[in-house]
């Protein structure tokens, strides 16, 4: 352990997982209502699943069959922790449950009773954990609906910052278990801190990887006692790992980081979109953190799936970052939590834009907020967007996952904005089903054959050539989908060449090449220079 006054660095592999309730935190189960929902409807009963048949969960866990299931993946001798990890929830979670078994009783009371007439007189009748909470209403079909005041709900015992806490631990290129499914228990190589996700000490933290602390500082911060900060001294070292060319003096650069994560930047500006970064440095196959500019300008969340709105990546730039843009939430309306309240309630800098708002650079640049299309299982999900970032005099289209379904809308983008110089486009065709992801917020069940026709699905080839055609754009670069080896643990997909989805990306790539567009499937890393 380093002497508490020398002069020490945050460890480039260092990572920083945040969990609430142990469960690897992202917006389904932080967001108070959508957390609640999940808590109740999947979490709980996974928890008592396992309890019930642990080596069921431990065999299905390793079979690469069903990678990305729900099954957890704890050995069986730590099953007791597990029970306890059951039991506290249950005791200490009661508002939580309840308020998600009281949005369950208001949807039944509106499908019995809402026939087209006044809800007002549904009110009284409405469980008391929704009083103040909630509004009903109707839409233009004549379809009632419970609408959650999401602000007052991060204000309500449904939201409870004791849920959450971070484990530190140093990257050993080791898959970690699957997010969606496996709960974070306590290990003799990781520490963990019960502190909540907006702590100060933790900004602290972070900004060791650029400027130098001492020990003794970062105690006195995140309030360790003696053997928590002998197992912090582990992930500090007495010099930075930062690349010397993580900043650029002329010209423009993008540089792509994996998977959804590209890094443009300019001598005046820096923007980072959707970070999913990779903590090991040992490779040189990768960009990672210790190769993103110190100060950061923007960043850019296209939607809030687990793999876009990456915590553990955020709270590492917070310190470093100006404000953070966000596609504008539909409000209340359970399927679409607000991105925003969620990023504002940990201490982000958020900046909330609807479609055509742009957001200004330094030196003249500046980011425009885009139509997103598909990929949410048909559901009316208003908080996803699309970027053209116009920066050094090129012009880029960020589609992230979005889909091509109605090749004019990308006719009023060029009529807006003008030609497009590059386009990146995730093309996941075929994605997970609805009830794969939604499965907690669902109020009425679906059959199976309704989920499996209701993909998270991007484009597909033909959808992606006409986003091409439409935006004028003589580059296409796709996206890996969570092809890279340190995103197992969020994305767990496996791929082979016979693939649908690489077929298409195949299919898609002869196109461009008959159309005479460059066009790659990225992998791992790649700049660009001008």
């Amino acid at each position: 352990m380093p002497e508490s006054q020398e002069t020490v660095f945050l460890r480039s592999n260092a990572i920083i997982e945040p969990l609430v309730d142990r469960f690897y935190a992202w917006m389904h189960i932080v967001a108070p209502a959508q957390g609640s929902m999940n808590l109740a409807n999947v979490q709980v009963p996974l928890l008592e699943s396992y309890l019930h048949s642990p080596q069921v969960h431990i065999a299905a866990s390793n079979n690469p069959a069903l990678r990305g299931g729900y099954f957890i993946n704890v050995e069986e001798a730590r099953a007791a922790e597990v029970g306890e990890l059951l039991d506290t929830i249950k005791r200490e979670r009661g508002e939580m449950l309840a308020f998600a078994a009281a949005i369950a009783e208001a949807d039944e009371l509106l499908r019995q009773n809402a026939t087209g007439f006044d809800l007002t007189p549904l009110y009284p009748k409405l469980p008391p954990a929704l009083n103040g909470l909630v509004e009903l209403a109707y839409d233009t079909s004549n379809q009632a609906s419970v609408h959650v005041i999401e602000p007052l709900l991060y204000h309500s015992p449904v939201f409870d910052r004791r849920r959450q806490s971070v484990q530190l631990s140093l990257d050993d290129g080791v898959e970690r278990p699957f997010i969606l499914s496996t709960p974070r228990l306590p290990r003799p190589d990781a520490l963990d801190l019960p502190i909540p996700f907006d702590h100060p000490g933790l900004d602290a933290l972070m900004k060791a990887r650029i400027e130098g602390t001492t020990l003794a500082r970062l105690r006195e911060a995140l309030e360790l006692d003696d053997e928590q900060a002998a197992r912090l001294g582990r992930l500090l070292a007495p010099e930075p790992s930062l690349a010397p060319d993580r900043h650029i003096d002329s010209g423009g650069r993008i540089r792509y980081f994996g998977h959804a994560c590209l890094v443009l930047q300019s001598p005046e500006a820096a923007v980072v979109v959707d970070p999913f970064i990779s903590t090991d440095n040992r490779h040189g196959d990768r960009y990672t953190l210790d190769d993103l500019p110190d100060h950061i300008d923007l960043v850019l969340i296209t939607h809030g799936h687990q793999d876009h709105i990456v915590l553990e990546t955020l709270l590492q730039l917070r310190s470093r970052t100006d404000a953070i843009v966000v596609p504008r939430s539909s409000r209340g309306n359970l399927c679409d939590p607000s991105i925003g309240q969620y990023l504002k309630s940990m201490g982000f800098t958020v900046i909330e834009v609807d479609d055509f708002d742009e957001v200004p650079l330094p030196g003249g640049a500046r980011v425009v907020a885009t139509p997103f299309l598909g990929e949410h299982s048909d559901l009316d999900i208003r908080a996803k967007s699309t970027y053209v970032v116009q920066l050094a005099g090129l012009s880029v289209f960020v589609g992230a996952d979005s889909s091509g379904i109605d090749p004019v809308l990308y006719q009023y983008v060029r009529s807006h904005l003008g030609d497009v110089d590059k386009v990146f486009l995730g093309m996941e065709c075929d994605g997970a089903p609805l009830t794969w992801l939604y499965k907690g917020l669902l109020t009425r069940p679906v059959t199976k054959k309704m989920s499996d026709s209701r993909k998270l699905s991007g484009s597909n080839a033909a959808q992606a050539a006409d986003i091409m055609t439409e935006l004028g754009a003589n580059e296409a670069y796709v996206y890996a989908m969570g092809e890279e080896s340190w995103q197992g643990h969020v994305m767990a997909t496996t791929y082979t060449p016979d693939t649908y989805q690489i077929q298409q990306i195949e299919e898609f790539l002869t196109w461009c090449k008959a159309h005479d567009v460059a066009a790659e499937h990225l992998f791992n890393k790649r700049e660009w220079r001008w």
